[in-house]
C-alpha cells in the first residue's frame, strides 16, 4: 500500500483506510489521517453517547471548504457488519430509510474514512431489533443571532438550568463546536414520547422567553434573533438530529462538539471571552484525560 493508505485490524475487522494525507481544513493543513486518530483515539468518551441511536453524517470527501452533503441512508458499501435499522419515512417518495447504528470503534473509523467529518444523532435510541424506543434525552440548542454570540448563550444557559431543575432535571452543557452551546438532559425514567418532549421544550423556550424577552426568543424567524439567543426546543422533534458530543464540525478550524463544565459557562460569561469554549481535537482528548467524560451522567 502507499503511504497514503493503511490496513489495520479494529475489533477484529480490517478496515482498509485511504487518502491518509488528503487535507481536510485548509486553513491548518489537518488531515483526513489526524482526523482518523481523533475518532479513534476519543471514541471511548464518544461512543456510549451514539450507540443505539441512528447516525446522520456530513461527510466531505474534498475538504471542509467544500459543500460536502448529508447521508442519511447507510452507504451502500458498507460491510455487512455495520448494524442498521429501517425506519418508516414518507417524503422524498421513500417509503423507509436505512440508517447505520454504530456500536463500535471500527463502524465509527469505517464511517470516518468515507470523510464523514460530523456525525449526528437523535435524542432516542432504537432496541435490540432496531425499533425506536422512548427519548431518553431533552435537548436545548442555544443560537445566537448577530451580534450576540456564545457569550450571550452562557448568560441564558442558567435560566434554562433553573427552570428544568426545577421538574428535577439535570441539564448539562456542551459547546456546539461552531457558535452556540447545547444543554442536555436525561429524561430516561420519564416515559414520554417524541411528541411529549417536544412539547414541553417548547413550554420552557417560551417561559424563558416571556422571562426574558431582551435576551431570548422561541420562534424560528431570524428577523426576531438579532442580538438575541434562540432557544431551538424543536430538536427534539424525533425526526431530527442533534450534532453527537465529541463530533468535529466542518468549519474552517478543526473544532470539537465539546462537554463543558457549569462554572466554565459562567466563566465564559463573567469574562466575555467565547474563545473559553473553544476546543479543537487535540484539547478534547487532553480534557477528556484529565476530567474523564464530562456527559457521562447522561447514561445513567
Amino acid at each position: 500500500m502507499s503511504p497514503e493508505t493503511a490496513a489495520v485490524n479494529i475489533e477484529e475487522r480490517e478496515l482498509h483506510l485511504s487518502n491518509l494525507d488528503k487535507v481536510l481544513y485548509p486553513a491548518t493543513g489537518f488531515t483526513k489521517g489526524e482526523m482518523l486518530d481523533y475518532y479513534a483515539r476519543v471514541a471511548p468518551a464518544m461512543l456510549p453517547h451514539i450507540r443505539g441511536r441512528p447516525v446522520t453524517v456530513k461527510r466531505f470527501p474534498d475538504g471542509v471548504t467544500t459543500s460536502g452533503f448529508i447521508e442519511k441512508n447507510v452507504p451502500r458499501q458498507a460491510p455487512a457488519w455495520i448494524r442498521t435499522a429501517v425506519l418508516p419515512r414518507k417524503a422524498a417518495g421513500r417509503d423507509t430509510t436505512e440508517l447505520a447504528v454504530l456500536d463500535g470503534v471500527a463502524g465509527l473509523v469505517w464511517f470516518a474514512n468515507l470523510a464523514a467529518v460530523e456525525f449526528h444523532t437523535p435524542m432516542w435510541r432504537v432496541d435490540e431489533q432496531s425499533r425506536p424506543v422512548a427519548p431518553d434525552l431533552i435537548v436545548f440548542d442555544l443560537d445566537p443571532g448577530a451580534p450576540a454570540s456564545i457569550v450571550e448563550c452562557c448568560e441564558v444557559a442558567p435560566l434554562l438550568r433553573s427552570r428544568l431543575g426545577e421538574d428535577g432535571i439535570e441539564l448539562l452543557p456542551k459547546t456546539s463546536g461552531s457558535k452556540g452551546l447545547q444543554l442536555y438532559g436525561s429524561i430516561a425514567g420519564r416515559h414520554w414520547d417524541g411528541l411529549q418532549v417536544n412539547e414541553y421544550a417548547h413550554g420552557v423556550a417560551q417561559a424563558i422567553e416571556r422571562a426574558a424577552p431582551d435576551a431570548v426568543v422561541s420562534r424560528m424567524a431570524k428577523t426576531l434573533r438579532q442580538g438575541k439567543v434562540l432557544i431551538d426546543w424543536s430538536q427534539n422533534n424525533p425526526a431530527k438530529t442533534t450534532v453527537s458530543p465529541y463530533s468535529l464540525r466542518a468549519l474552517e478550524r478543526p473544532s470539537v462538539s465539546t462537554p463543558v463544565t457549569w462554572r466554565e459557562v459562567g466563566a465564559c460569561a463573567r469574562h466575555g471571552d467565547g474563545e473559553r469554549l473553544r476546543f479543537g481535537p487535540d484539547e478534547v482528548l487532553a480534557r477528556v484525560e484529565r476530567l474523564g467524560d464530562l456527559f457521562s451522567p447522561l447514561l445513567r
